[in-house]
């Protein structure tokens, strides 16, 4: 989805209790990512959600510790975490590496948010340059952090109104 011509966000709201939302970062480009997570923390605690961070390798790790996250979170009797916010940043480099850990990254958690029925946001940027990361994650409108904080924040409510 692109941020281009959408129309400004005013604030998202979760009817009920406050959320808790586990954000799940591979922070290796540590200014894209830290751009993204400020902005999805800002949107997150304006919906009244509760944030906690925890922090994996690189990319190719963030599918295990969504499922280690998700699993953890329904063992605890009632769950830990009404959604997950995975973010990250993979720029093209000169070898095939950058396509297989998209692909796999993009599979592996699309196929544990359909498996689970998980709340899910998913702020993984697949850039060709650290220019586009930069436009990506910067304090404005087109934060690809924030937007998946909002679209997080819709799959909270989805499951909540399901759930009743």
């Amino acid at each position: 989805m692109s941020t281009k011509d959408q129309a400004e966000r005013g604030p998202s709201r979760l009817a009920g209790p406050p959320g808790r939302v586990l954000i799940i970062q591979a922070p290796y480009y540590a200014g894209i990512v830290g751009g993204m997570r400020q902005a999805a923390e800002a949107t997150l605690r304006e919906a009244g959600c509760a944030v906690e961070v925890v922090d994996v390798a690189g990319a190719f790790e963030l599918p295990a510790a969504l499922r280690m996250a998700v699993e953890a979170s329904r063992r605890a009797g009632s769950p830990s975490w009404d959604g997950f916010l995975v973010m990250g940043c993979v720029v093209r480099g000169e070898t095939d590496h950058y396509t297989f850990i998209c692909d796999a990254t993009c599979k592996g958690i699309m196929d544990i948010t359909t498996a689970t029925g998980a709340a899910v946001g998913f702020a993984l940027l697949t850039v060709d340059s650290i220019a586009q990361a930069e436009a990506r994650s910067a304090a404005d409108r087109h934060n690809k952090g924030a937007e998946a904080a909002h679209a997080l924040l819709g799959q909270i409510a989805l499951a909540r109104f399901l759930a009743a």
